[in-house]
C-alpha cells in the first residue's frame, strides 16, 4: 500500500516440499498390485515437534542519534561501520494525499522529474555519468504522505555525492521533456490499467471502501496528468522545501560528531516555512453491497471483502493484530483452512486488518477462485468473517499467533538500517519512540478475551463490501444472492483534445 501506511497481514501462498536432511526412509517393495500400508505417525516421525523454541529476548533495537535544529529540522544518524558504504534519505511532508483532485498525478510527475531533471548547475544526465563513475546514486520520487530524496556513496565519496545532493535539493531545475516523459509514463499505465483482473479487484476495493474522490485513494486519469504544467512542479517544491518539513536520516560508516556537523553547516541555515499537514478527511464506512465489474475473457474471479481498518495509535492496535493473525496469518489461519484447504473453494485466499499511521487502514479479505464457485467462496469468507465475534480462539490459536506474529516482528528490524527507517516514520508521523519496544509486550498481553471483544467491536459484516471481477456468463449462481448488485463503471476515460502539453 502506499506510504502512511502499515498493513497487519498475512496472505496464503504456494509453498514447496522440503527435504529435510539426513531423513531416509527405505520401505521393502510390495508385490505389484498390493497396497503399501502407510505407518502411522509417532513422535520420532515428526522430528520437528521435538525441537525446543526458546523465549524472544527482549527487544531493544540500538537506538539512532536524535538531533532537532532550530529550524525544525529533524535528523537522525545511525554509525555502521560493517561496510565502507553511506546512505541518506531526506524525506518532504507533502505527497498525493496533498494535491489538487483535478492534477491526481502532479506528485509522481515532480518525482520522476526532480531527478532526470537536474540542477541549474548539472543536468540529469550529467549527473548520472558523475555518480557512475562512483558507484553512487540519488533517486528522487514521491508517495501518499511525502515526497523523498536518497542518496547512496562509498564512504571516501560522501562529501562529492552529497554536494550533489544539496544541490538538487536546493535548485532543482525542471525540464519540460523530463516532465513529458513521465506523462508518457503515466499514460502508459492508465491505458494498461484494466489488463489483469487482480489488479483491477484490488483497484476497486481502494475506491468503494475509501469513497470517491478520498485523497487517500484517487484515481489517476489521462485528463489530470494533463493538466499538471512544468510551473506546477516549482510551485511544489517552493510549498514543501522547508526544514521544519523535513527528516534527514543517515547510516553507515562515519562518526556521528563529524556527521552532525556538516549537516548543520548544509541545513542549518535553511528558513522555516509552512507546516504541511495532512488533508482533513472524514471517513465512513463503506456502502453495503455487492460491487462487479464484468471480464469477460477470464475463468475465475477475484473477490475483495473491504471494510476501514484503524490506526496505529489505537490502543486496541494489538488485539487486532493477533485477531487478523488467527484469521488469515499462513496455511494454520481460520480461512485458509476453511475456505481452501476444506472447501476446497479459492486457491488463493488470505486477509489483513489495515492499520495507518494518521488515518484508518483498511479490512480486507480477498479470494481467487473458479468463476462457477464465485458465490458460495464468497460466502465461505464471509462466514469466517462472522465466525471471529462468535468463536473465541482456542488457546493454540491464541499462541500460535502471538508466536508468528513476534518472531516475523523481530526480524522487521534485524538490521541497524531497518530500525533507522522505522524510527523515522514515527517520528514523521509524531509516534513516541520507544512505540516498538511497546510492541512486544503488547502482543503478548491480548488474552482470548481481548480478541473477541475486538472482534465484536470492529467486525460487522454489514458494513463491508464485496467487490467482484470476473466473467459473468460463467458464474452459475447470481451475485444478486448475496445482495444488491452495483456495476462498476472500470471504463478509462480518453484524454483530452491536445493532451501532453507541458507548458
Amino acid at each position: 500500500m502506499n506510504q502512511g501506511h502499515m498493513t497487519i497481514s498475512k496472505r496464503g501462498w504456494w509453498v514447496l516440499p522440503v527435504l529435510l536432511a539426513g531423513t531416509m526412509r527405505v520401505y521393502a517393495q510390495e508385490p505389484v498390485g498390493q497396497a503399501t500400508p502407510v505407518p502411522p505417525k509417532t513422535p520420532a516421525s515428526e522430528p520437528w515437534k521435538q525441537i525446543p523454541i526458546p523465549p524472544l529476548h527482549d527487544f531493544k533495537p540500538v537506538e539512532p542519534k536524535k538531533i532537532k535544529l532550530e529550524n525544525g529540522l529533524v535528523i537522525f544518524l545511525q554509525e555502521d561501520h560493517e561496510l565502507p558504504f553511506v546512505d541518506g534519505t531526506i524525506l518532504i511532508r507533502g505527497g498525493s494525499r496533498n494535491e489538487p483532485a483535478d492534477k491526481a498525478g502532479l506528485v509522481s510527475l515532480y518525482g520522476e522529474a526532480w531527478r532526470t531533471s537536474g540542477t541549474a548547475a548539472h543536468t540529469g544526465e550529467q549527473l548520472d555519468d558523475m555518480l557512475a563513475l562512483k558507484a553512487a546514486s540519488i533517486e528522487t520520487g514521491g508517495g501518499l504522505a511525502t515526497t523523498s530524496m536518497h542518496w547512496s556513496s562509498f564512504s571516501k565519496d560522501f562529501d562529492e555525492v552529497f554536494g550533489l545532493t544539496v544541490d538538487l535539493l536546493e535548485h532543482p531545475s525542471f525540464k519540460a521533456d523530463k516532465l513529458a516523459l513521465g506523462k508518457r509514463e503515466l499514460y502508459t499505465g492508465i491505458a494498461r490499467r484494466n489488463d489483469d483482473a487482480a489488479e483491477i479487484a484490488g483497484r476497486e476495493a481502494g475506491l468503494v471502501a475509501y469513497g470517491k474522490n478520498n485523497p487517500y485513494d484517487r484515481e489517476v486519469e489521462y485528463a489530470t496528468v494533463d493538466a499538471v504544467k512544468l510551473t506546477d512542479l516549482q510551485t511544489w517544491h517552493d510549498k514543501t522545501f522547508a526544514p521544519n518539513n523535513m527528516i534527514v536520516a543517515v547510516e553507515g560508516d562515519f562518526d556521528s560528531a563529524a556527521m552532525e556537523a556538516k549537516l548543520r553547516k548544509a541545513f542549518g541555515g535553511l528558513k522555516p516555512g509552512a507546516e504541511v499537514k495532512a488533508p482533513e478527511v472524514t471517513f465512513h464506512d463503506p456502502q453495503h453491497g455487492v460491487f462487479f465489474a464484468n471480464k469477460a475473457d477470464v475463468d475465475q474471479s477475484n473477490v475483495y471483502i473491504v471494510g476501514l481498518g484503524t490506526e496505529r495509535s489505537n490502543p486496541d492496535y494489538y488485539a487486532l493484530s493477533v485477531m487478523n493473525e488467527i484469521f488469515s496469518g499462513g496455511f494454520g489461519s481460520r480461512v485458509i483452512q476453511s475456505v481452501r484447504t476444506r472447501l476446497g473453494l479459492a486457491y488463493n485466499v488470505g486477509g489483513s486488518y489495515g492499520a495507518g499511521y494518521d488515518h484508518p487502514g483498511l479490512f480486507v479479505a480477498e479470494a481467487g477462485t473458479k468463476s462457477a464457485s464465485t458465490v458460495a467462496a464468497t460466502r465461505a469468507v464471509l462466514d469466517e468473517i462472522g465466525r471471529l465475534k462468535t468463536v473465541p480462539p482456542t488457546a493454540e490459536e491464541l499462541h500460535s499467533a502471538k508466536d508468528q506474529l513476534l518472531n516475523s516482528f523481530i526480524f522487521n528490524y534485524d538490521s541497524r538500517a531497518k530500525t533507522l527507517n522505522e524510527q523515522v516514520v514515527l517520528a514523521l508521523y509524531g509516534y513516541p519512540p520507544d512505540f516498538l519496544e511497546k510492541y512486544k509486550s503488547g502482543i503478548e498481553k491480548v488474552t482470548s478475551a481481548d480478541v473477541e471483544r475486538v472482534a465484536n467491536k470492529y467486525i460487522d459484516v454489514n458494513k463491508l463490501a464485496v467487490v467482484i471481477v470476473g466473467n459473468q456468463s460463467e458464474m452459475g449462481t447470481p451475485l444478486t444472492d448475496l445482495g444488491p448488485v452495483t456495476n462498476l463503471d472500470i471504463s478509462i476515460p480518453p484524454p483530452p483534445k491536445g493532451a501532453g502539453a507541458t507548458e
